[in-house]
């Protein structure tokens, strides 16, 4: 038996060193091109902090407003903004915390796993070990925020006929088959 090895290319031996350092060149530059997703992450973590900020101020301002209508006797009313503007506020923090979860989950995924993260609970939302599992988890909050956002159109809902409460009944049982389904498919996991 002979083996079908090709004979070595001895022809131009200096070009083998150039090619593979031209190569590891051009290879340590894709790798450091992962680096670019920063150019996510800083925005998206800049962006939770000043709706994390937003929705404090929101809520301190209901605070602030409720104090004044039942301590300071204040002539506006409040029954009507309170809960819409707290169902808001809660809005807004899913959505920082959507931000924060992709931000952290882009950059572990691409840049380095989060030291702390990882000692401190393997199943913490930013420990992140795919692409799916961090669009699963941004889509269970994103899920979330939109029952949230439903919440607070239902809060304003005037029923105009009867057919009105029936759409909303339709949407809620909707909204439930939803949330069941989406519980079946976190106990998969």
């Amino acid at each position: 038996m002979h083996s079908k090895t090709p004979p070595p290319d001895n022809t131009n031996p200096s070009s083998k060193p150039a090619q593979r350092f031209s190569e590891q060149r051009l290879e340590r530059y894709l790798w450091n091109s992962r680096f670019l997703v920063m150019m996510a992450v800083v925005p998206s973590l800049i962006g939770a902090v000043v709706l994390f900020i937003i929705g404090t101020i929101d809520i301190a301002k209901v605070l602030v407003d409720t104090a004044a209508y039942y301590f300071l006797g204040s002539v506006e009313d409040i029954h009507d903004s309170v809960v819409p503007s707290i169902i808001m506020a809660i809005d807004i923090y899913l959505i920082a915390i959507v931000l924060l979860i992709f931000g952290l989950g882009v950059y572990r995924l691409f840049v380095s796993p989060i030291e702390q993260a990882e000692d401190h609970a393997p199943q913490h939302p930013f420990n992140v070990q795919s692409f799916d599992q961090l669009k699963d988890k941004i889509a269970r909050v994103v899920i979330l925020a939109v029952i949230i956002e439903f919440f607070r159109a239902v809060v304003d809902i005037r029923f105009q006929t009867p057919l009105d409460a029936i759409y909303l009944a339709l949407s809620v049982l909707a909204l439930a088959a939803a949330l069941y389904l989406m519980s079946l498919a976190h106990r998969k996991e």
